[in-house]
């Protein structure tokens, strides 16, 4: 307040400004964060490396041994490990060797994981029944399709899935 005039003095604009810009950067922030987890939900999380693989692993974390594996399994086994996009998928062994594909464990009905039933030599779902081939083929429904296959390849003492781009060899 002037004390000739006895009126008060309005801020500059100077300060009016700022106060307006650190109000609506506050504002934007905010919405920014608020808005970054339901963008970055619709962007697919990259996995693997360049060339699209990504090496097995087991429950641990921890690459699967190719020797381990040959040296303490059976020549029909299906272990499960970490697959792509952390899927549960099956290294197949064929005849004391790692087969060329990988079986996807997640039932095409319902996601359920599917376990390997040994003694009956194929894949049962325990939620609705379902039945796989030991190859993944459906052989009994409610199951839609077939188990979904990944590409296995070995390199040194470790197994690489990739995307499966072939047809599917169980449909011939």
């Amino acid at each position: 307040m002037t004390e000739a005039t006895g009126s008060i003095e309005a801020p500059s604009m100077g300060r009016r400004r700022f106060i307006s810009l650190m109000t609506g950067g506050s504002v934007a922030a905010v919405a920014m964060g608020a808005a970054y987890p339901f963008v970055s939900y619709f962007i697919p999380a990259s996995t693997g490396s360049g060339s699209g693989g990504v090496v097995a692993a087991d429950a641990q974390g921890k690459p699967v041994s190719v020797s381990n594996l040959l040296a303490t399994r059976l020549s029909t086994d299906r272990v499960l490990a970490q697959g792509l996009k952390g899927d549960p998928t099956y290294v197949v062994i064929n005849e004391s060797a790692i087969a060329d594909y990988g079986i996807n464990a997640i039932c095409t009905h319902l996601g359920c994981v599917v376990p390997w039933v040994a003694a009956e030599n194929k894949f049962k779902c325990p939620c609705h029944g379902s039945q796989y081939a030991s190859n993944g083929k459906v052989v009994r429904g409610p199951a839609p399709a077939s188990l979904a296959l990944a590409r296995a390849s070995v390199d040194g003492d470790t197994i690489t899935f990739s995307p499966w781009n072939d047809d599917d060899f169980r449909d011939a």
